[in-house]
């Protein structure tokens, strides 16, 4: 599937590797301070905080500088309306947006997509910050803690690439399949003129969405980056991918993600990987490298036990496949860094296919959540370096696991997360829970 697909040609000293959130940061402000012609930028949130309000400010300048720029910002419509899970008295970051732009002589469009009809079932995951003929590719969301405005950082994956091909694909999907929707709507609105989209309009976007894919004209040779999106379990080209780099792997997988809490369907794949004599490395958060994770010293709610059940999920499936962590075949490496985060993903073939992406590779990004993602196809090998580079950094703080005995048990575990989890079982409520969390 992999040697067919089409993606777009582009030169190898068109792909940049940004390795920190400063890098990050400092690139998204330079490119937008030059902007000529156009910046779409897409992800789960822009916050109302320092970091956010510094991006919204490069953004009204570059405006202010050149009124004919045109200027887009897309988040979820829902995250945006809403506060801060476990804050609060926060309205929601629309009321940001809104008191900027009363305030503008140069406004700009900040929208919200309303993915599904409550947030719960699913939200915009959408990623890329598009400036003129570049795309900066990152998991990363527009807050203090994945700018490392202040002295914590979420650590994440930053990728340039010098293409005005898939600038336009990727702008074009957003303007024709997003903007002009009619269930997206503007989150700048005055509250006394607000107009909400239709619940019709939003409860079919979905369906709308389920098959919108990027156009370009494909190349099946050389060097190629394919633009991937994926919503719902049908005619999701994303999932596809992720399992035809799984399955069609020849010798070798290293696969990021900030929790382990795979769909059935991967845990499958990933064991036919094993038994076929093939080596896994998989990089994924210690729980307090999680962002829900809570310490004990502090005041427990609901939320903070889900780090605690994504270290049972990979518990369990490091117990599973202990023979081939004996036989170094399967190597499980927990991130844990201070007091900062992880939030890494994307899945590395063969040193020589690499898929950047959003995707938390869950039941959630399976079937829930819009995402999309890069396919980077190398076969010159003149990437094989800056990704041996890449994956050498994202290691520096981890620890490999050796036995599945090295990871708590529930009865070591806090005693409010404990009487809480028990109470999951009882319920039967932790598959549902895995699918919507």
């Amino acid at each position: 599937m992999l040697e067919k697909l089409g993606g777009i040609p582009i030169q190898a000293s068109a792909l940049n590797w940004l390795l920190t959130p400063g890098q990050f940061k400092a690139e998204l402000l330079a490119r937008i301070a030059k902007a000529t012609k156009a910046i779409t930028l897409a992800a789960l949130y822009l916050e109302d905080d320092e970091a956010g309000r510094e991006i919204l400010a490069a953004l009204m300048a570059a405006k202010a500088a050149n009124p004919a720029l045109d200027i887009k910002v897309l988040v979820d419509f829902h995250r945006a309306r809403r506060g801060l899970i476990g804050h609060k008295g926060d309205s929601g970051n629309y009321l940001m947006y809104r008191s900027v732009m009363a305030a503008a002589e140069h406004p700009i469009e900040i929208l919200g997509v309303p993915v599904k009809s409550r947030e719960f079932m699913g939200v915009l995951h959408l990623k890329g910050f598009i400036i003129d003929d570049a795309v900066i590719y990152s998991g990363a969301s527009l807050n203090n803690i994945y700018l490392q405005q202040q002295d914590k950082y979420r650590f994440d994956r930053y990728h340039l690439l010098e293409s005005a091909e898939l600038a336009a694909s990727m702008r074009a999907m957003v303007q024709t399949h997003l903007v002009q929707d009619t269930a997206v709507s503007s989150l700048t609105q005055s509250a006394a003129d607000e107009v909400l989209p239709p619940k019709q309009e939003v409860r079919s976007l979905k369906l709308r969405l389920s098959q919108v894919h990027y156009d370009f004209e494909a190349a099946h040779s050389g060097n190629r980056v394919t633009p991937l999106l994926g919503l719902g379990r049908k005619h999701n080209a994303l999932n596809r991918v992720v399992l035809a780099l799984i399955d069609e792997s020849r010798e070798s997988l290293f696969i990021c993600t900030p929790y382990f809490n795979p769909p059935y369907i991967l845990v499958r794949a990933l064991a036919r990987h094993l038994r076929k004599g093939k080596r896994i490395d998989i990089v994924v958060g210690d729980k307090t490298a999680n962002d829900f994770y809570i310490p004990p010293e502090r005041e427990f709610s609901t939320i903070g036990a889900l780090p605690y059940m994504y270290e049972q999920s990979l518990r369990k499936f490091a117990k599973r496949h202990q023979w081939a962590v004996d036989s170094g075949q399967l190597n499980i490496h927990l991130w844990r860094h201070d007091r900062n985060s992880f939030h890494l993903k994307g899945i590395s073939a063969d040193g020589n296919k690499h898929l950047i992406t959003g995707s938390n590779l869950n039941p959630r990004a399976w079937a829930l959540d819009l995402e999309n993602g890069l396919l980077l196809q190398d076969e010159t090998g003149s990437w094989r370096q800056g990704f041996a580079e890449e994956q050498a950094h994202i290691l520096e703080h981890t620890q490999r696991l050796y036995h599945y005995s090295q990871i708590e048990t529930l009865q070591s575990y806090p005693a409010p997360v404990k009487k809480l989890m028990n109470r999951i079982r009882r319920l039967k409520a932790d598959f549902l829970l895995r699918r919507i969390l």
